[in-house]
């Protein structure tokens, strides 16, 4: 059971914008982790971009179950999990990370705000915290 990707989002008028993310590739291959990385971007946009305000929605895409969380003031947080990771522990993660947030950044900045310009270091920490350690790795 792996988490991959955290991120935090804006979903704004007319696109979503990533505000802050993290990211888990140390399991690929050296020469994948840019790409990998790239595609859960890509894909965290895309799925929030989809997704209505105020929803909860979990996604397959590839191998990887993508679990988006859109509050009513536009913040969106995705995590990208294996298929065993429990739902649950997703939800509860975004809806922690998404309240602290809201706490530090300042909401005027949510819409221009991008990973280099916002400061929220917390990301990489629950990462490796909620990171579920299986005998052997």
């Amino acid at each position: 059971m792996r988490l991959y990707s955290l991120s935090v989002l804006y979903k704004g008028d007319p696109k979503v914008h990533l505000l802050k993310a993290a990211y888990d590739v140390s399991s690929f291959n050296f020469f994948q982790r840019s790409s990998v990385q790239e595609f859960m971007t890509f894909t965290s946009q895309l799925i929030a971009e989809r997704s209505a305000l105020g929803s909860r929605a979990s996604v397959k895409e590839q191998e990887y179950l993508c679990h988006v969380y859109v509050r009513n003031d536009g913040l969106a947080g995705v995590v990208i999990a294996d298929n065993e990771y429990p739902q649950r522990v997703c939800f509860t993660l975004l809806d922690k990370v998404l309240d602290e947030f809201s706490r530090q950044v300042s909401k005027m900045d949510w819409p221009s705000g991008s990973p280099a310009t916002i400061s929220y270091s917390a990301l990489d920490g629950y990462l490796s915290k909620y990171q579920v350690q299986t005998p052997g790795t």
